[in-house]
């Protein structure tokens, strides 16, 4: 077990499963307390038990993004248990199918409030924590989808890539805003990753794999593990000197 988070405190948003279950557990192993937020409390259980399993420190908390109150309540919850906090991970997110023809409001609006607004509200309750503490580092979860538009179906997520790409210019804006507390925003923008984040989408299906291969430079699809390696990093402070950027974690996607 490394000690590179020894003593602080971390609150990851979507923590249930996937990417942001990976990060929750590299966090934790590396020393960290761990509040697991999640829409799903079972999830949240879950990921708390296995880092508990492991020897590390979990809350298994549950909260909608969405929902200032929920929120609000989590990261009370995790400065009462903790007596600090140190970082936050805005890792919660979606995306719906659908082409622009067929896109609904209601379609727009959820992917907007979740992806975009749960890291504006997040971020903004836990500023008085932040502020208290003196220090603190923020990382977003973005997307390759922020700067470019994948269309492997043939139709975009125009939606998904607003909400995106609204991210990137966020975590700029947080960074400036949040630098008179020391605290530290990024982002990382994952490349193609195999979880149950795309609904109804075999990443590793022959024609999928095609497409990634033609994009990729590393010849694989990326691991929850890569992304939590590099959040890892960001947190930490071998990264003390980085703020306002968004880091791809791609495997080259974006390099051509």
């Amino acid at each position: 077990m490394s000690s590179s988070h020894e003593n602080r405190v971390a609150f990851v948003t979507g923590a249930g499963s996937g990417i942001g279950r990976a990060i929750a557990e590299r966090l934790a192993s590396h020393g960290a307390k761990v509040a697991c937020v999640d829409i799903d409390h079972v999830r949240a259980k879950e990921t708390a038990s296995v880092i508990a399993d492991s020897g590390g420190q979990a809350l298994a908390l549950v909260a909608d993004v969405r929902d200032r109150e929920a929120v609000d309540a989590a990261l009370e919850a995790t400065a009462t248990e903790w007596q600090r906090f140190d970082y936050l991970v805005n890792n919660a997110g979606l995306i719906t199918m659908s082409s622009l023809e067929d896109l609904t409001d209601e379609e727009w609006d959820l992917v907007l409030d979740v992806n975009l607004k749960g890291v504006f509200v997040t971020s903004q309750l836990a500023v008085p924590y932040f502020r208290k503490a003196g220090q603190g580092a923020v990382v977003n979860l973005s997307t390759v989808e922020a700067d470019v538009v994948v269309s492997s179906q043939g139709f975009a997520q125009v939606h998904y890539n607003a909400s995106k790409g609204g991210v990137k210019m966020l975590t700029k804006a947080l960074a400036v805003e949040l630098s008179r507390y020391n605290v530290r925003v990024n982002a990382i923008a994952p490349g193609p990753v195999p979880t149950n984040f795309l609904p109804g989408v075999d990443l590793n299906s022959p024609e999928v794999m095609e497409v990634m291969n033609s994009r990729v430079l590393v010849k694989r699809l990326g691991r929850p593990a890569d992304m939590a390696a590099a959040v890892s990093f960001l947190l930490s402070d071998d990264a003390s000197y980085i703020t306002g950027v968004q880091l791809p974690v791609d495997g080259g996607w974006l390099a051509r």
